[in-house]
């Protein structure tokens, strides 16, 4: 991790051999009060367990931050396949850093091997650590695309996301159902697409 990534990190998170682990007590104070500044009460029964609640998602939707992708791409075979291999409709969500509000969609991701080819679940376990992290999805795009081109070192990839971003759908100019759609290409996909 470059002193940038871990400077953008959250300074309360805790370290354990490297792993990042979410402040739970943190994220519980902080939801406390975000609903006292809202205006409601905390210790009403509605919203008694909700900070914790919070607390247990967020170490759920952030988990990529303490995961490596590149270390499940390290799994391949040699097969001597020479054909483009395809994944798509592949769901994935992330949380829009900007809002913190969710951005759900699928990807399709291809790649021309160059005689050694993955399993498909590494691919879209790589896709699950890279969204588990606060993102953007112009980001997710790249990085993947970067991460399948320089540890599988294929001939050729392709990554597109489409996704519905909440912080579009129900605030701001709200408009529901709208996909952004992002994609990129490497080797001698770059211009095909």
């Amino acid at each position: 991790m470059t002193s940038a990534e871990s400077g953008s990190l959250n300074q309360s998170a805790r370290r354990i051999e490297g792993i990042i682990l979410v402040d739970k007590d943190k994220i519980i104070t902080a939801v406390n009060i975000l609903l006292e500044a809202l205006g409601d009460d905390p210790s009403r029964e509605g919203l008694v367990e909700t900070p914790s609640r919070v607390s247990k998602m967020y170490s759920d939707l952030f988990a990529g931050l303490s995961e490596d992708p590149s270390e499940v791409l390290n799994t391949g075979f040699d097969e001597g396949h020479n054909g483009l291999v395809t994944l798509q409709d592949l769901p994935f969500s992330s949380m829009c850093e900007h809002h913190l509000l969710p951005f759900i969609g699928t990807a399709t991701i291809s790649y021309l091997p160059n005689g050694r080819i993955l399993g498909a679940s590494k691919l879209g376990r790589a896709l699950d650590i890279l969204s588990k992290r606060p993102q953007l999805q112009e980001r997710i795009t790249s990085q993947l695309a970067e991460l399948i081109h320089s540890t599988l070192r294929p001939k050729g990839v392709s990554v597109t996301l489409s996704a519905e971003h909440m912080c579009m759908s129900i605030r701001g100019i709200k408009k529901p159902g709208t996909r952004l759609v992002t994609s990129i290409q490497k080797g001698v996909l770059k211009n095909q697409s």
